[in-house]
């Protein structure tokens, strides 16, 4: 298949279900390239030697690990392979667990798993199994040159590769010290209550799409008055607001700001949710903009 990212098996007891990755994000970031504020030109970047500052032409480029300071040893692209061969090529399932049992803090990156042609029967025999029983598989995988560990779950038709991190990639809260120096303050049990007020006011079901990059959209208008005044032309753009700074030497009172957001809430603000034929029309330009 065109695209894949990673092609292997799912390693499921004794079955083995051919698959690939493909990607499950959609990419929206602006690209900018750097230029010579002088001309314009392009900035070009460059392999150049640490010795003579030559540069180095990428067929003379190797991947080395420094074992000790300025003595390299050579790790060639089958070395990885090599560290090993059934790792590189499969997703190993582990265990299974409850969905709910894994913490937020371990989600990293999700890719779709699809069936190539000899493992279509094993690929929905497992979604089938993982959707009745309701668990996910944990895996470990391989891809490129980094082990990951991951979760196999179920989405409509398809099974979901979720990237987790390992345990010692997270810092729990006992290993960080970022509150030792700040002393926790106290609140009235009359603020904790208006807090949660404003809360239950706030909270709705959990619809993605309502929720847009409106900076992106933001800095786009800014790129299209530009590209309307034309290349070297000045654009009156207004002054740049200054962002608003908090004043934290000041004790500040909660309580007239919680009253005045429950107010707010009150009066009833316009739906966030777009119609649907709105949603799709937006998706679609935000796609487009991005390719």
């Amino acid at each position: 298949m065109a695209g894949s990212i990673w092609k292997g098996s799912i390693s499921f007891g004794l079955l083995n279900i051919p698959v690939s990755l493909q990607k499950a994000e959609e990419g929206n970031d602006l690209h900018f390239s750097m230029l010579d504020g002088k001309d314009l030109s392009p900035i070009k970047y460059k392999k150049v030697s640490g010795k003579d500052g030559k540069e180095v032409p990428w067929n003379r480029i190797v991947k080395g690990y420094e074992y000790e300071k300025g003595q390299f040893v050579i790790i060639e692209k089958d070395d990885f392979k090599r560290a090993n061969p059934k790792a590189t090529q499969t997703i190993d399932i582990e265990d299974f667990v409850d969905l709910d049992e894994i913490d937020p803090m371990f989600l990293e990156k999700p890719y779709y798993l699809v069936p190539q042609k000899n493992g279509i029967k094993g690929y929905f025999l497992l979604a089938e199994a993982l959707k009745k029983s309701k668990k996910v598989a944990i895996a470990k995988v391989i891809i490129r040159t980094k082990q990951h560990l991951g979760a196999i779950m179920t989405r409509g038709d398809y099974l979901i590769l979720e990237i987790l991190r390992f345990s010692h990639e997270v810092l729990e809260v006992d290993e960080v010290e970022y509150l030792s120096d700040i002393q926790r303050p106290k609140f009235s049990a009359k603020e904790v209550k208006m807090a949660q007020e404003l809360i239950d006011g706030m909270t709705g079901k959990w619809r993605p799409d309502q929720y847009k990059d409106t900076y992106n959209d933001d800095l786009l208008k800014i790129i299209n008055l530009k590209i309307e005044a034309g290349e070297g032309k000045e654009v009156d753009l207004g002054e740049v607001p200054k962002a608003e700074k908090g004043n934290t030497g000041v004790v500040v009172d909660l309580m007239p700001l919680l009253k005045k957001s429950l107010e707010e809430k009150k009066k009833g603000k316009t739906a966030k949710e777009a119609p649907a034929s709105k949603k799709k029309t937006a998706k679609k330009t935000a796609r487009k903009r991005a390719s």
